[in-house]
């Protein structure tokens, strides 16, 4: 359901539910919940990097929650459980890479989109599918992808087709880099490499500070950007990092 493998502090985590295209039901949720709160208290893990198993990197939330008939402030309550879980992704302050491999729809879309790079395959397809059923993307799925490319393109992503190949995604500001199939696990760690040349108190600050900063005004985040440039003048990765420029 959730394979791990740990190579040199590099975390790769495999959503590995291919018979349901890595659908996330709550044996899933919990397993990667689990994993990333291990992963964030680790000293061992460096970064990690989010991928899927099969065809798809994951279909979102499992449709059969949908097969039931919900009491509103109930299914309010499930749904929580899927937010925090996206939320806990998005504010883990390590480096993240999605290497999406395949079809991602729902709310295997927002687990992607948190990442701080994203990089998808070549056959990699974003599916928005909500409208057919219903419903809207949710867990943060309007918002976070208005803040992410701009109001027009999220207009046009949400309300114009239904999916969007990885070289359409790319153009659109969904995904960081397209790279061939067979090269999306080499170019993650790639990737990764780069990122982990960062002092990791610098980078962990530099993200809460780039969170921050789309739900902010100007002057609150000058604020914050200036009580964590204080405290990161007086750690030992800045002095050594001075010492040795």
């Amino acid at each position: 359901m959730l394979r791990t493998d740990n190579d040199g502090g590099v975390l790769t985590v495999t959503l590995a539910r291919p018979e349901r295209r890595n659908a996330i039901d709550g044996a899933l949720a919990a397993a990667l919940r689990d994993a990333l709160e291990a992963a964030a208290d680790d000293p061992g893990v460096r970064a990690l990097i989010l991928t899927g198993e099969g065809s798809a990197f994951s279909a979102g939330g499992d449709l059969s929650r949908f097969e039931r008939d919900w009491d509103p402030r109930d299914f309010r309550h499930d749904s929580h459980r899927l937010t925090a879980l996206i939320t806990l992704l998005e504010r883990f302050e390590k480096p993240t890479v999605a290497a999406i491999n395949g079809v991602v729809t729902g709310a295997g879309t927002q687990l992607a989109l948190v990442c701080d790079v994203r990089l998808a395959a070549a056959s990699a397809r974003f599916v928005y599918r909500e409208g057919r059923l219903g419903i809207i993307p949710s867990h943060g799925g309007v918002t976070r992808l208005v803040k992410l490319i701009g109001l027009a393109r999220a207009r046009d992503v949400l309300l114009g087709g239904e999916g969007l190949s990885a070289e359409e995604a790319h153009a659109a500001g969904l995904i960081t880099e397209v790279v061939a199939d067979d090269a999306l696990a080499d170019a993650a760690r790639a990737r990764v490499a780069l990122m982990l040349k960062r002092s990791p108190q610098a980078y962990a600050a530099a993200k809460r500070l780039l969170w921050l900063a789309g739900n902010v005004d100007l002057e609150s985040g000058m604020v914050a950007e200036g009580l964590a440039q204080s405290l990161l003048i007086g750690t030992e990765e800045h002095k050594r990092a001075v010492r040795e420029r």
